[in-house]
């Protein structure tokens, strides 16, 4: 039986706009319909690349009826009220990463698309990769034993003409954040989602490496499970060229470690024999790119995920409590440096 074709429309017109353009025009269900941004000659410029329909009127937009679903591009502070104005017009919703950047408006747009009915999905393209799939089985399967420490690093590189190149980059109104809200969130969600919850964070975060920005361009953290756990986070945007993100995953019948989402390593003491080396290794630029640069496959899968979970009315399978895990985190952190103490996740959840 055929699946069901969607219309879409893409908020933002940007470099991640455009991907999401790419993306979407290479799937047979999608249909990319409309492009907005507030201002009209950007939604032209990328509504003329493919063939659709250019709004600075976002109300005008949502009243079409030929438009199911909104993917929303746009900068990370306007994520939840544009998310909210979609679901109040009947819209499902992909939204990239961050979610939002304030802990309040990530739950209005939980609820506001639970109250009309739509779908939310957050975009964290990263969990499809095969090799994170592959070491959430081992560890469901208990492989790994009892989980005892969970730790990555994101040692990124930003130059000062990537915070020049647009007002709002850096900016805590607009980007929320900088290492840790920005370029971190993936691999903080990867993080949770592989070795645990998160119980608490002890946080140090500083601007150190780059002029005129509001947010962190490195930040230290330490963290408490659920499950009794413990880790680390280290974020920067200083490790001059860039180098790949890597994930450290601890437990009492063996170790993990991805790099880039790559399986480089397995060590199981119940199997010694299926223990497994990479042969290669990221090269050390990779930590220049942004998610504008690796769109792919990944994408695809969860875009499809999506639209099944709209046509088999279920939850997407990262769906926006799982998309506000990873920034509780973040924003914890940041209550975390500024306090100087530690911060319990479940402090964001009672005071927003």
């Amino acid at each position: 039986m055929a699946k069901k074709r969607f219309g879409i429309a893409i908020i933002g017109a940007g470099m991640i706009g455009f991907k999401h353009a790419q993306v979407l025009s290479s799937m047979q269900r999608p249909q990319l319909v409309a492009i907005y941004d507030h201002r009209i000659e950007n939604a032209q410029r990328l509504a003329e690349q493919f063939d659709c329909d250019a709004y600075s009127d976002l109300e005008q937009l949502l009243k079409r009826e030929d438009i199911q679903i909104v993917s929303i591009c746009s900068p990370s502070g306007l994520h939840g009220q544009q998310a909210i104005l979609c679901a109040n017009a009947g819209k499902h919703i992909l939204v990239e990463k961050p979610m939002d950047i304030r802990w309040e408006q990530a739950q209005q747009m939980i609820a506001a698309c639970h109250h009309n009915q739509v779908k939310l999905g957050v975009i964290s393209q990263h969990r499809f990769h095969p090799d994170i799939i592959k070491a959430k089985t081992m560890i469901n399967q208990g492989q790994l034993g009892k989980i005892i420490a969970g730790n990555a690093s994101i040692n990124w590189y930003r130059n000062q003409e990537y915070y020049d190149s647009a007002s709002w980059r850096g900016t805590k109104r607009w980007d929320g954040g900088g290492a840790l809200m920005n370029q971190g969130i993936h691999t903080i969600d990867l993080l949770q989602y592989l070795a645990g919850p998160v119980n608490s964070v002890y946080a140090q975060c500083r601007t150190a490496g780059h002029d005129r920005i509001e947010v962190e361009d490195v930040a230290a953290i330490t963290l408490q499970y659920n499950n009794g756990a413990i880790g680390t986070l280290f974020a920067t945007t200083c490790a001059y060229p860039g180098y790949h993100t890597r994930i450290e995953l601890i437990g009492t019948k063996g170790t993990i470690i991805l790099e880039n989402n790559k399986l480089q390593c397995i060590h199981l003491s119940d199997d010694p024999a299926s223990s497994y080396i990479s042969p290669t290794s990221p090269s050390s630029n990779q930590g220049q790119l942004g998610p504008e640069d690796t769109m792919g496959e990944t994408h695809i899968d969860q875009l499809e995920d999506f639209l099944d979970a709209i046509e088999l009315d279920r939850e997407p399978a990262v769906n926006g409590e799982e998309g506000a895990k990873p920034l509780g985190i973040v924003i914890a952190s940041y209550l975390s440096s500024d306090a100087g103490r530690p911060v319990q996740i479940r402090e964001i959840w009672n005071n927003g």
